[in-house]
């Protein structure tokens, strides 16, 4: 049973004793209540369990196996039972209940977690006011108990897993329990019969909408985006459910499935974002490059740029070279600008990039101000976005369904009307018989075997009365045919016409985790690339080898929170590391729903468990 999850899920329960090291303070839970007339069932008898490491004999009686996660014993039991119960149906007693939202919440103790790397994460939630947002949420959940930390600590501990690799809230049951509950204050990480629920509850009473822009402005506010620029894209997440959900198109497989489309939003810095309040300029692909979307940017004040379709138009104005330094390398590039007018729009900003004396690329901008270099620079950084998407699409499930509850309603969307394309077979059909007997009557007349007299008596006037009858067939036809909508809601063609809109406010608040994990690990692989100085290997260093693959030790006391990690095997990550540690520790951060500063620090050497 070693290594799987239902002995993870045993390893993360703490035991009771009397010399407990860790302190913990129960939460108020959510859980099934003992029903009228019903009494509570009796916790099975607690059964002691290794404590945290003293020293090397107290390890050695642990076994071989990986180092035990978690604290060592929990305090006594509190008006809820004791704190580390047996499994269910241990020792012949009776199952206990299901674990509550949270767990206790840890008020002191020394905890081993082999996810100690990602409480470096707490840095960038401090910082861009992550904590508010989330005690946002869970105070729109909260129930007539006021408002609880267990909320604000299972949100923090979803984004945790979510950054950890677990794409859906499903694949927290992977999770070692005791390992990843402390990263967000809990002595240990919620069931998966208390994750659902409990998030879907705060997500049905709060606001997703709101809970990103109030996100993106406390990011924003942090670290403003100071070009101004931000990049628009759908992304499709197709559906695999009965439901009859709308069809999209699937850009990764060529084709129109059903499935719905996010837009997302990323700074010129390469963070997700949502619309904040500010003076902006958008950047679209080809595929957003339509006169009323320009139109729309206009109304609403907002600059935007795009690429030009194809094709492209022959340039009014030569080139002019010019030399640009971009990243201290200095290049020359030639472009062409001029005013052009856009159809259905007005005038734009159209500039021509040449390259080896031909046009590579037109741009149309609304920024008239702007340096052209500076346009080219912003458009050819629109490949943050894609990158994005496919980042967060690999490593945190931003295309993965969480909800199949929809609502169905009367399909009204506008469709081709079956009795039109009736219509036009029949016009269809008509002028063939018109085409056919002006044929018929071209064949008569080169015809040298007729006399004349036959022709002009009988044969010729025959031939026009088919004409004539053809023709008004044709005149009624597509009469007819015009009395026929092209286009009818589909409900109205066929009154059974449904479709389902798959519910967004739970779907909306795991977006905001995603968002938010994905975002903490973009920060914080740029903060430890100022030392480390690998552009190619950063992110993946950041991601695999200190998020996921750095454990330590978290100690919890009254009025602080000291993380000691394991120091990596390669020395200038180790370097690096130890140089980000120093800059985070001048400002400690605070994990949400709690104020106790965290300090960071490295071991003095590699432990030998770990080489």
């Amino acid at each position: 049973m070693a290594g799987t999850t239902v002995a993870r899920r045993l390893a993360a329960r703490p035991a009771a004793g009397a010399d407990a090291g860790p302190r913990q303070e129960e939460l108020e839970f959510a859980g099934p209540a003992a029903g009228p007339g019903r009494d509570p069932e009796p916790a099975a008898e607690p059964r002691p369990e290794p404590g945290p490491r003293a020293d090397s004999s107290q390890e050695q009686q642990q076994g071989e196996g990986e180092p035990g996660c978690g604290a060592g014993p929990a305090a006594p039991a509190g008006p809820g039972g004791p704190a580390g119960a047996a499994p269910d149906g241990a020792d012949g007693g009776p199952p206990s209940p299901p674990p509550g939202p949270g767990g206790p919440k840890i008020t002191g103790g020394v905890f081993w977690s082999r996810y100690a790397g990602a409480m470096l994460l707490h840095a960038f939630t401090a910082r861009a006011g992550a904590g508010q947002v989330l005690e946002s949420a869970a105070g729109a959940g909260r129930d007539a108990g006021g408002y609880r930390f267990a909320d604000v600590a299972l949100l923090s501990a979803t984004s945790m897993c979510l950054a950890l690799g677990a794409e859906t809230t499903e694949q927290v049951k992977h999770m070692t329990a005791s390992c990843a509950g402390p990263l967000a204050g809990l002595a240990a990480l919620p069931h998966l019969r208390t994750l659902r629920p409990r998030l879907a509850a705060i997500a049905d009473a709060a606001d997703p909408l709101a809970l990103q822009e109030m996100a993106a402005r406390a990011m924003l506010a942090a670290d403003p985006v100071t070009s101004g620029v931000y990049y628009v894209d759908d992304h499709f997440v197709p559906y695999a459910g009965a439901k009859p959900v709308a069809k999209g198109w699937n850009n990764k497989r060529g084709k129109a499935e059903r499935g719905r489309a996010d837009t997302h939003v990323t700074a010129h810095d390469g963070r997700a974002v949502c619309f904040v309040g500010a003076k902006i300029m958008l950047g679209f692909d080809r595929g957003g490059a339509y006169a009323q979307v320009f139109r729309h940017c206009r109304d609403q004040d907002v600059h935007w740029v795009t690429y030009r379709r194809a094709p492209l138009a022959v340039p009014a104005r030569l080139p002019v070279i010019t030399t640009i330094t971009r990243g201290g390398k200095a290049r020359q590039i030639a472009w062409a600008e001029e005013t052009v007018q856009l159809k259905d729009y007005g005038p734009a900003r159209q500039i021509t990039l040449f390259e080896h004396g031909q046009v590579a690329l037109q741009i149309l901008t609304s920024d008239f101000d702007a340096c052209p270099a500076q346009i080219l620079a912003w458009l050819k950084s629109r490949w943050r976005e894609e990158n994005f998407l496919k980042y967060a699409s690999q490593n945190y499930g931003i295309d993965k369904i969480c909800d199949y509850i929809a609502r169905i309603e009367a399909n009204t969307k506008i469709v081709d009307n079956p009795d039109r394309k009736k219509a036009n077979a029949a016009v269809r059909e008509a002028e063939k018989a018109v085409a056919a007997a002006e044929r018929d009557l071209a064949v008569l007349l080169a015809d040298p075997a007729i006399s004349p007299a036959a022709k002009n008596t009988r044969l010729i006037p025959a031939a026009q009365k088919t004409i004539a009858a053809a023709h008004k067939k044709l005149a009624a036809a597509a009469a007819d045919r015009d009395k026929i909508p092209a286009k009818l809601p589909a409900n109205v063609i066929d009154p059974r016409a449904e479709v389902a809109l798959l519910r967004t406010c739970r779907r909306g608040l795991q977006m905001v985790l995603r968002l938010h994990a994905c975002n903490a690990e973009h920060w914080l692989s740029n903060q430890l690339n100022a030392y480390l100085q690998d552009d190619d290997e950063y992110r993946a260093i950041t991601r695999q080898t200190i998020i996921r693959g750095l454990a330590g030790t978290i100690t919890y006391t009254p009025d602080r929170i000291t993380v000691e990690l394991h120091r990596p095997d390669a020395p200038r990550v180790a370097r690096a590391l130890a140089l980000l540690i120093d800059e985070i520790n001048h400002t400690p951060p605070a994990m949400p729903g709690d104020t106790r500063p965290i300090t960071y620090q490295l071991t003095a050497h590699q432990p030998e468990s770990n080489k």
